[in-house]
């Protein structure tokens, strides 16, 4: 795992280039490197920050130049070894063991034709003398990011935005649909970004630019296309043996020349895992998180602890068990500042805390649960929207009594909160809304009206085009099984977009390499051959993944209730954060613009604290939001007012 970046036929490139790799430094501190060579009647450069993971010889350095082609890449290939056979029986011959080697071989044979083979998670730039071209390539589902921007005939990319911005001597505006896109999402999605000149290579495409400035792009995995081939394969009656399938995939992601751990939260995808990385590398090393015992209570948090104890006792494992009791006021803008963009989920600071334990102790690789539950219907929104839909059979007098006593009932006291309330209140919130629209509000932080009240009323055709593009997006499928519309919809928004982006963006500024089996193509492939039926079944979610997990879990483990890989919101805005709120929303630079409005906020706010509504989640964000606005706008010349 690394940080890359280069430039193409750019202003003082060499200098550009050193400089964004300079900034990627925490993605790659084993090495660093530059390439330079003509391009046309201007210059390529490509910078690279290396994590030492596979090859860790010299032979595995990067640039890589060979023959003419020179490859600046970040990832893993999890298929190399068998690529690298293929390519040797053609009559390669390689220098090193690693599989960036491989790589620049197989895009050597098979150019673009390459990419669909490719088994992992990866994004590169392979720059080719002969040719002048520099063809820029993201993995299938987004797990690795690439940003870029173009001016003219040139092009600057980084795998991080912060890295661009720096670049570019503050120039860079804010893109003001992006960030309405955060409010609703809590997260920008994938398609928009937050500055407005520059961009995200989408999943599972490709970029060539020549010399003379033409532009070509291409798309080699569409998700869309495998979850219609998923149906296809069900309504065959194939049926994929997934406990087979997700072993072999944790089998392959745990090649590496350095250890590798996991985490464990004790829930079902991580225990999973890692009782299967313990079948094939005894006595692995785990970690695992806790939260001050007073947080947890008022929070309503289950105990995961025993869990995961339970899991490493029985499967050997190494368990290292970190307490987060963290000072939120100095890590909210250090994590701002890593996460690249405006992303207000707590749990990326508990990837961070874990990451930066294990990295502590020589630990720099780990394996994640993340995607099962995107995948295989986990969440309870998958459940929630099922209900829904028999909800909506009931009386419309007895659903507005429900409404009424439901309303009235408070989400915290002054010592706890009360998280069936909380969840009923959101649930009663879509429960009677049109499927898209269900779907959207059961995940996102406000519905239409509530966003168009927190945002300058310029911005009104803003949140309708946010709103659009959701629907267009989860619409855009032939699909006719609900459960498997909204697992679709997940993998190409949610999981990207927020999970994904979080997990890379936290991992790295502890310079720690997350792997996530489970997002896997041919994991991918074999969640959309299962019927949304064997996926949901009675009021269990994940049924088909529990199915497969018992034939190496005690049922106690599969079947326990799901925990949450998330933070004690409730407790740090009632202490920690609240001077900083009551600042934000009477000082802050997003009001004093005018992006947002303060009588919205102080409603928010208030309802918090008395215990009527839970906004924790909203006003967190909010924090983020603010802290990512003032650096996005200091020192760049930019207006603090808002322009339309």
């Amino acid at each position: 795992m690394c940080g890359i970046a280069g430039t193409y036929r750019w202003p003082d490139g060499k200098v550009v280039t050193d400089r964004l790799t300079e900034t990627l430094a925490h993605r790659g501190p084993d090495g660093a490197g530059r390439y330079s060579h003509l391009a046309g009647d201007g210059e390529v450069h490509l910078g690279h920050r290396r994590l030492s993971i596979i090859d860790l010889s010299e032979t595995g350095a990067q640039p890589m130049v060979k023959d003419s082609l020179a490859l600046s890449y970040n990832g893993e290939l999890y298929n190399a070894p068998e690529l690298r056979a293929e390519l040797a029986a053609a009559g390669v011959r390689f220098r090193g063991t690693s599989d960036t080697e491989v790589l620049l071989e197989a895009w050597r044979r098979w150019g673009t034709d390459c990419l669909p083979r490719l088994r992992g998670m990866f994004v590169f730039a392979v720059f080719d003398e002969r040719t002048g071209e520099l063809v820029l390539a993201r993995d299938q589902l987004g797990i690795k990011p690439l940003f870029l921007l173009r001016r003219g005939e040139g092009l600057v990319f980084a795998s991080e935005l912060k890295a661009l911005a720096a670049v570019t001597g503050g120039a860079l505006q804010v893109d003001h649909g992006a960030l309405v896109a955060s409010l609703l999402y809590y997260w920008v999605p994938d398609s928009r970004c937050a500055f407005r000149e520059a961009e995200k290579l989408p999943p599972g495409s490709w970029l060539r630019i020549r010399p003379d400035g033409r532009v070509e792009r291409g798309r080699f995995w569409n998700l869309k296309d495998v979850a219609a081939e998923g149906r296809e394969r069900a309504r065959a009656g194939e049926q994929p043996d997934l406990a087979a399938i997700v072993e072999e995939s944790t089998r392959r992601h745990l090649l590496s020349d350095v250890p590798v751990a996991t985490f464990l939260s004790g829930g079902l995808d991580s225990s999973y895992l890692t009782a299967l990385a313990a079948r094939h590398q005894p006595g692995i090393s785990a970690y695992t998180i806790g939260f001050r015992a007073e947080d947890a209570k008022f929070e309503a948090m289950p105990d995961d602890l025993r869990y995961a104890r339970q899991v490493a006792e029985r499967f050997g494992v190494d368990l290292h068990e970190i307490e987060i009791a963290p000072n939120v006021l100095d890590l909210l803008p250090q994590m701002t500042y890593h996460l690249d963009e405006p992303i207000g989920d707590p749990a990326a600071i508990n990837t961070f805390l874990i990451c930066s334990a294990a990295r502590e102790a020589g630990v720099k690789v780990m394996l994640s649960g993340m995607g099962a539950d995107e995948l295989f219907a986990g969440y309870r929104k998958h459940l929630a929207n099922l209900l829904a839909l028999r909800y909506q059979r009931v009386p419309r007098p007895l659903r507005r009594g429900v409404s009424a006593v439901v309303d009235r009932l408070p989400v915290a006291s002054a010592r706890r909160g009360y998280r069936s309330v909380r969840f009923a209140k959101r649930f009663l919130s879509f429960a009677e809304l049109p499927e898209e629209t269900a779907f959207r509000r059961s995940y996102t932080m406000y519905d239409q009206d509530e966003l168009l009240a927190l945002v300058d009323p310029d911005l009104a055709g803003t949140v309708d085009d946010v709103l659009t593009e959701h629907a267009d997006v989860y619409e855009d499928n032939e699909l006719d099984d609900f459960v498997n519309r909204m697992c679709l919809g997940d993998a190409r928004m949610f999981l990207p977009g927020l999970n994904l982006a979080y997990t890379d963006r936290s991992s790295m500024a502890a310079s720690t390499e997350v792997r996530v089996p489970y997002v896997d193509v041919e994991v991918v492939k074999a969640a959309f051959a299962v019927p949304g039926d064997r996926k949901i079944v009675g009021r269990q979610g994940k049924a088909v993944l529990k199915e497969a997990a018992t034939s190496i879990l005690p049922r106690e483990i599969v079947y326990r209730p799901k925990g949450l890989f998330s933070a004690p919101l409730r407790a740090w805005m009632s202490r920690d954060l609240a001077p900083l709120v009551r600042e934000v929303i009477h000082d802050g630079e997003l009001v004093r613009s005018g992006f947002l409005r303060r009588d919205a906020l102080e409603r928010m706010a208030a309802e918090d604290a008395a215990g009527q509504r839970d906004f924790s989640k909203h006003l967190w964000h909010v924090l983020t939001l603010e802290y990512w606005y003032r650096d996005a706008i200091s020192g760049s010349g930019q207006s603090t007012r808002l322009t339309a």
